[in-house]
């Protein structure tokens, strides 16, 4: 009897261009995804499988019709990612760095939630408006100082549009 998270051995049987079908060593056939193949993107599952290759599968779902769904890739033990490998990719300090402030955020308030006395939805709303139109109003100054000065240019009966 298969159980759903069971890891079992199979029988690659078939290959389509959607997924795998697996013959399971309790006789059932289950059906592996395309994107349940390797960790890895797929583009073509024929470079991954063969049929009649031998495969350990991880059971996801079975639905009421019977229909087992399979993964190869979660059947694998995650690969840990090791020391060269941080170092490979350029991150020298491995401890959890704390988050760089956004650049035209607004300071984060670090006072204490709980003194905090809890707001209306109308209240939340003036508020969030409030900080949205200051937002515009920052990046609409910019934009419009660089289309001033052609405006003489465009006034008349001239458009040909």
């Amino acid at each position: 009897m298969l159980n759903v998270g069971d890891i079992v051995e199979g029988k690659v049987t078939g290959l389509t261009a959607f997924g795998a079908f697996v013959k399971l060593a309790s006789g059932e056939i289950g059906m592996v995804h395309i994107s349940e193949v390797a960790s890895s993107y797929v583009k073509d599952i024929k470079e991954h499988l063969k049929e009649g290759q031998d495969v350990k599968v991880k059971v996801l779902a079975i639905n009421e019709a019977g229909k087992i769904s399979l993964s190869i890739k979660q059947a694998e033990p995650k690969p840990v990612e090791t020391r060269e490998k941080r170092e490979f990719k350029g991150e020298k300090n491995f401890e959890k760095r704390p988050a760089k402030p956004r650049r035209n955020s607004p300071p984060v308030w670090q006072g204490n939630r709980q003194e905090e006395k809890p707001q209306s939805f109308e209240d939340m709303m003036a508020k969030f408006k409030q900080t949205s139109d200051e937002r515009q109003a920052g990046i609409k100054k910019p934009a419009e100082s660089r289309r001033s000065g052609g405006g003489a240019r465009r006034s008349g009966n001239n458009n040909k549009w």
